[in-house]
C-alpha cells in the first residue's frame, strides 16, 4: 500500500508540474517567428523574443481569453490544494473516508483544465492557416488526463479502504 501511495503522490506532483508549465509557458500557439500563450504574444525579431499584448478583436475574444486564463489558474490551485489535502488526510482522517476530498480537488482541477483547453480549441486560431498548437497546449491536455486518472484513483482507493 505504501508503494501505491508513493506512486499516487508522484503522479500528483507530475500533474501539478505539467499544469503549471502549461499555464505559465509561452507556447499554446506557435509559428516560425511567433509564439502565443494565454497571457501574451512573443515575437522574434532581431534575434530577440519580445513580449507584446494579445491583439483584440475576433481572433482573441477578451471574455473567452479571461475564461481560459481563470480556468488554467484554478486548475493549478485545485491540484496544489489537493496534494496538501492528500498529505493531511493520510494522518488525520479514518480509513474509508481518507481520499474523498483530495479526489474532489483533483476532479475540479481536471474540469478546469479541460474547460480552458476546450475553449482555446474552439475559439482561438480558427481561421489561421499557418501555425500549430504548441507544447503548452499539449501539456494542458496531458494534465487533464493525469488529473482525471488521479481523481479516479483517489475515489477507488477510498472504496478499497472501507
Amino acid at each position: 500500500m505504501l508503494i501505491l501511495l508513493g506512486a499516487i503522490f508522484v503522479m500528483h506532483i507530475a500533474a501539478i508540474v505539467i499544469l503549471l508549465v502549461a499555464t505559465i509557458d509561452n507556447a499554446w500557439w506557435v509559428k516560425e517567428n511567433l509564439s502565443t500563450d494565454i497571457w501574451g504574444r512573443w515575437l522574434y525579431s532581431d534575434g530577440v523574443w519580445n513580449l507584446t499584448e494579445l491583439p483584440e478583436g475576433s481572433h482573441y475574444p477578451k471574455d473567452y481569453l479571461q475564461a481560459v486564463q481563470a480556468s488554467s489558474v484554478l486548475a493549478c490551485i485545485f491540484s496544489i490544494l489537493g496534494i496538501f489535502v492528500f498529505i493531511a488526510q493520510l494522518f488525520t482522517i479514518t480509513k474509508g473516508k481518507r481520499f474523498t476530498i483530495s479526489g474532489i480537488f483533483q476532479f475540479l482541477a481536471c474540469l478546469c483544465i479541460m474547460i480552458a483547453a476546450s475553449i482555446y480549441t474552439d475559439r482561438f486560431h480558427l481561421d489561421e492557416a499557418e501555425g500549430n498548437y504548441g507544447h503548452s497546449f499539449i501539456l494542458a491536455w496531458i494534465g487533464f488526463g493525469l488529473t482525471f486518472i488521479s481523481s479516479i484513483t483517489y475515489f477507488v482507493l477510498r472504496k478499497k479502504n472501507q
